[in-house]
């Protein structure tokens, strides 16, 4: 059996504290809580359609604005997939998709390559 490759990183701001726990080889099983609803909502389908194994732990500044919350959940989510790739062995660098749901249409180009 090869090892769970996993990451957990903690960021902490002025507006806010985001701790994130990730494991890429998982079940999909998940715990999110942002205090923003729809933010979980579609946290929790990405830990689910990817099988990633994923709690994540939010406070900010939600009476002021979402966007530093949002902001920094993406960027310590984005670090810690990049850690628990390591070395990227068995990872296509590409990948795309387009979904058709009920009421929209989910289009994700991804590039794995490191480049900003």
């Amino acid at each position: 059996m090869t090892e769970i490759r996993r990451a957990y990183l903690q960021r902490e701001t002025a507006e806010t504290y985001v701790e994130v726990n990730l494991a890429i080889d998982g079940s999909g099983t998940s715990s999110i809580q942002t205090g923003i609803p729809f933010f979980d909502h579609m946290l929790t389908l990405l830990s689910k359609h990817s099988l990633f194994d994923l709690k994540i732990e939010v406070r900010g500044d939600l009476a002021v604005d979402y966007h530093h919350s949002v902001e920094d959940t993406g960027i310590v989510l984005g670090k810690c997939l990049a850690q628990a790739l390591g070395n990227k062995a068995g990872t296509r660098r590409y990948g795309w998709v387009l979904l058709p749901m009920d009421e929209t249409l989910v289009q994700v180009a991804i590039d794995l390559s490191g480049r900003s």
